[in-house]
């Protein structure tokens, strides 16, 4: 089943593998896609279907240096050379929309640009700067329901410039403690007001951004991947996630979004989402599910024989092998990552991975 074609919405996929966003920190002038960023993608088109690293729908969610944006036409034109490149190959690609809300510093945003989240308090850790080495991430500025409505017009946006970029559509990044999800999580979203101190107020600003991507580019367009019970970024389960998380997949669902991207990161050390939450929703989802959370040729044609869901995602095995469709289909050893390269600039660890060919 695993190589098998398949039937996403209108598109139509070579195989069930998906090659899962990946942050690479490539775009190193004014965060706009370029040349080396295309090939990067192309030499991967094999993969049933390409989800680009995240990309911000606006100036104040670039959190991290060196990560691409999609709001303006500089930017539209360099994703224009990656979507062509990855359809010159037969692949099919859609752009991951992550705002970075608080996980941020003011040195990785241009002028102007402000740290922004549900409330005020500072995401634990540090992030790497270009200008200062790593720092503690910025204080956020608490977000109005002015501001919550600025940013729920720029992804709306952002949906119509990936489909004038040559997108197949979009995925919204509602995992991994990035924006939406400092809104979903009770850990990070301490508001009482109607985006906040209920689970139909923390669901309120996934929803508000998902009904407008699906009005600007059809719910066939738009998927979200989500990871109830990761910890990333100072999130970490609480008391009702499930039953929030379930809320929020029935209701996305009867948006008629096209994917829903469930993540589990236990394989590199998180807690594990348990098995009953992910069938629940995978039953409430009627629409496409796709499964994340290392797996290999064997797990994943699995899961998908079982029913529990209809594509795979890959990550770091498709960083590392760009070939990685027919090395999993022959059984042949996939490339060793070289993490010291994952986030650096230029082609060394990025494009120069080797295809047995």
């Amino acid at each position: 089943m695993l190589f098998d074609s398949y039937a996403l919405g209108s598109i139509e996929l070579a195989n069930r593998t998906v090659m899962a966003p990946m942050t690479r920190s490539r775009a190193v002038e004014n965060n706009a896609a370029n040349a080396l960023m295309a090939s990067y993608y192309a030499q991967r088109a094999t993969a049933g279907l390409i989800i680009t690293e995240g990309v911000s729908p606006s100036p104040n969610g670039l959190g991290y240096a060196r990560i691409p944006g999609l709001f303006n036409a500089e930017q539209v034109a360099g994703w224009r050379l990656v979507t062509d490149a990855v359809h010159d190959q037969g692949g099919k690609i859609f752009v991951q929309f992550m705002h970075c809300g608080r996980v941020a510093h003011l040195a990785n945003l241009p002028a102007g640009a402000r740290v922004v989240g549900p409330a005020a308090e500072v995401c634990p850790g540090e992030m790497w700067t270009d200008s200062s080495g790593m720092q503690p991430h910025s204080a956020p500025t608490t977000m109005t329901e002015s501001d919550i409505a600025e940013a729920v017009a720029e992804y709306a946006t952002a949906a119509k410039l990936a489909i004038e970029a040559g997108f197949d559509g979009i995925e919204l990044h509602a995992a991994n403690g990035y924006l939406i999800e400092q809104f979903l999580n009770a850990n990070v979203n301490t508001r009482n007001d109607g985006y906040g101190g209920s689970a139909e107020g923390r669901n309120r600003f996934a929803l508000e951004v998902a009904q407008a991507c699906v009005n600007a580019i059809g719910a066939d367009k738009v998927g979200m991947r989500i990871s109830p019970h990761g910890v990333f970024n100072g999130t970490g389960a609480f008391e009702g996630v499930d039953a929030q998380f379930l809320e929020l997949v029935q209701k996305i669902s009867a948006l008629g979004l096209v994917y829903l991207h469930q993540l589990d990161h236990s394989a590199m050390g998180a807690p594990a989402v348990p098995a009953a939450g992910k069938k629940q929703l995978r039953a409430a989802f009627k629409q496409t599910y796709i499964a994340a959370g290392g797996f290999d040729a064997a797990s994943a044609e699995a899961l998908l024989v079982s029913g529990d869901a209809d594509l795979i995602a890959f990550g770091r095995p498709f960083l590392t092998t760009p070939d990685l469709v027919a090395r999993l289909k022959s059984g042949a050893a996939l490339n060793e990552p070289d993490m010291s390269t994952f986030y650096t600039p230029g082609e060394k660890g990025y494009t120069d991975y080797p295809t047995l060919a």
